[in-house]
């Protein structure tokens, strides 16, 4: 007996995974309140529309409702909030006059190891920032990530495959 083609059986594999089929409809108007920060006196945003409409989608495909319940409009913007920092980062006002330049605004930087004083060296340590993202992704490189990270856990410990 075969039970995944009974008909009355359909479906019943995927609800029993917990793998949840909804999408968000979070909007750059929730992240501007639930985030001010990333806004100038003007009520701008830092990040480029197109971009940030971008992030906005990724978070409304990632951050399912019925996963997250209450917590989803949290964790979306925490997501958007993630992202923006990242590019914000890699961000030059005055632009770049290399491709060095370009290239140099993307760099991992870690956390500060050393620094000397004389001659002005600094070392950083990205150990921990590798390291780290070997399981999540690059959501340890910020705080708005960490705070993804530990509440991902709590919604769920992933699929459940029944035969």
């Amino acid at each position: 007996m075969i039970w995944p083609n009974r008909p009355q059986f359909l479906g019943i594999r995927a609800a029993a995974a917990n793998i949840g089929q909804s999408q968000g409809n979070y909007a750059a108007e929730m992240f501007q309140e639930d985030f001010p920060q990333f806004y100038n006196e003007a009520m701008i945003c830092l990040v480029p529309p197109a971009i940030l409409e971008e992030f906005i989608r990724q978070a409304n495909a990632a951050i399912q409702p019925d996963k997250w319940l209450d917590g989803w409009r949290y964790a979306c913007g925490l997501y958007v909030a993630h992202q923006a920092t990242l590019y914000l980062r890699t961000y030059s006002a005055e632009g770049s006059a290399t491709p060095a330049e370009a290239a140099a605004t993307g760099a991992l930087v870690g956390v500060m190891k050393s620094a000397t004083l004389g001659d002005s060296s600094v070392s950083y340590d990205t150990d921990a920032l590798t390291k780290a993202t070997a399981d999540w992704g690059d959501l340890n490189a910020t705080q708005y990530g960490q705070l993804l990270a530990t509440r991902a856990r709590l919604v769920g410990m992933g699929g459940t495959y029944v035969i």
